[in-house]
């Protein structure tokens, strides 16, 4: 017997499904908190946060964009993995109050205390872990608790971070660690539906040679991606770690070849998902790298790789493809939704590059900041409606 879904909810349609507030507030947030991180990096603007400027984006982007996406997904994803209703109604509306809560105090960190910032701020993650370990196992669905180890050592670095900054004046550690827990996300699910949703395009519209199943190639690169994750983060300028990171760049390089998105060229919906994950093997490359040629390329080179490269693309691609399955709209990427993608990936790239270019760096950095803000704003404007409107109206 089919599980009932929405038939006994009958508020605002943006309190049906956790992804349409939290793309929308992620998206929407993405884009606004670079606005305001441009003008304080370069001296223009102060506010009332204990974080330096620095500290302020990296954690905003990893502690509240970022999980305010994965709680979209997760919020989705994880009836269809157990059968059980969504969490939706006054439930998810706490979740939101308490992932604004947490911007608010991070934020006023100098008014409130940043103790009290840091205990309001984790409460968000603590709570999103709790629902989705709750639905997960009442609904016996054992195989997925694994995505609840990233999400609980996501929350463990944000607890970190505010340990380190408090301590230290600065972040280390942590950004490193949420960095891989956020990775490790997309190395489980990415390679879960990326190969899932090319598979099914393909089958219908291109017969012929498919993605590989799921065997012990990708069992061995997720094992391969904990260890240089572990050496990572512990010590980024490692000489055996650089290695370790190089070797598993290689390794997420021959796992993207094997799910045919050379043949999914075709469709952008499909397509984007790919050229996402191939952000993650150049992370990996570069981040090995650093220590094996400091002279040629830094540390910041793979952090920005993973971060608004692998990160930034490939929630703003799960962001529209879930946006308009879930409403009912066709799979199917508009010429804009096109550009707002090329923002975001023009963005990571330029941002890499800046890296590499001292004499540029600082135009690099607005102009990386200023693609990205087009881009995540761009998706909240063009998307909103969709969100906000009950399936299947636009």
């Amino acid at each position: 017997m089919p599980v009932p879904r929405l038939k006994t909810y009958t508020g605002p349609a943006i309190l049906s499904y956790g992804f349409r507030p939290f793309f929308f507030l992620g998206g929407l947030y993405a884009g606004l908190a670079i606005l305001l991180w441009l003008p304080m990096v370069f001296g223009q603007l102060r506010l009332l946060t204990t974080f330096d400027p620095v500290d302020w984006h990296i954690h905003e982007m990893l502690f509240g964009f970022l999980p305010a996406v994965v709680t979209g997904f997760l919020l989705t994803a994880v009836p269809n993995w157990t059968g059980r209703l969504p969490v939706q109604g006054r439930p998810l509306g706490v979740l939101i109050a308490l992932w604004m809560i947490g911007r608010i105090a991070v934020l006023f960190s100098a008014l409130i205390g940043p103790v009290a910032a840091g205990v309001l701020d984790c409460l968000f993650l603590l709570a999103v872990a709790g629902v989705t370990a709750n639905e997960i196992l009442a609904g016996k669905n054992w195989r997925n608790l694994k995505v609840l180890i990233p999400l609980t050592i996501l929350l463990f670095a944000n607890v970190l971070f505010h340990a380190e900054a408090f301590f230290s004046g600065t972040s280390d550690y942590a950004r490193r660690l949420a960095v891989a827990a956020a990775i490790m996300l997309i190395i489980l699910i990415g390679g879960r539906i990326i190969p899932s949703f090319t598979r099914n395009w393909l089958a219908r519209e291109k017969p012929g040679r498919l993605p590989a199943a799921f065997n012990k190639f990708d069992a061995a690169t997720i094992v391969f991606s904990i260890a240089a994750f572990s050496a990572w983060v512990a010590a980024p300028l490692s000489y055996s770690g650089g290695l370790l990171m190089l070797g598993t760049g290689f390794l997420h390089l021959v796992r993207l070849a094997r799910w045919a998105g050379d043949r999914s060229l075709r469709e952008p919906l499909v397509l984007v998902l790919h050229l996402s994950y191939l952000f993650l093997p150049a992370g990996f490359i570069l981040a090995g790298l650093a220590p094996l040629t400091p002279s040629t390329v830094s540390s910041a080179a793979g952090l920005h790789a993973f971060g608004a490269g692998a990160i930034g693309t490939m929630t703003l691609a799960v962001m529209m493809r879930a946006s308009l399955g879930h409403t009912g709209h066709a799979l199917t990427m508009s010429r804009f939704s096109q550009a707002v993608y090329a923002c975001a990936a023009a963005a990571a790239l330029t941002r890499i590059a800046a890296t590499f270019d001292d004499a540029d760096f600082e135009t690099l950095v607005v102009l990386s900041g200023v693609l990205w803000t087009i881009a995540f704003i761009g998706f909240a404007t063009a998307f909103a409606h969709k969100l906000f409107r009950p399936s299947g109206r636009s």
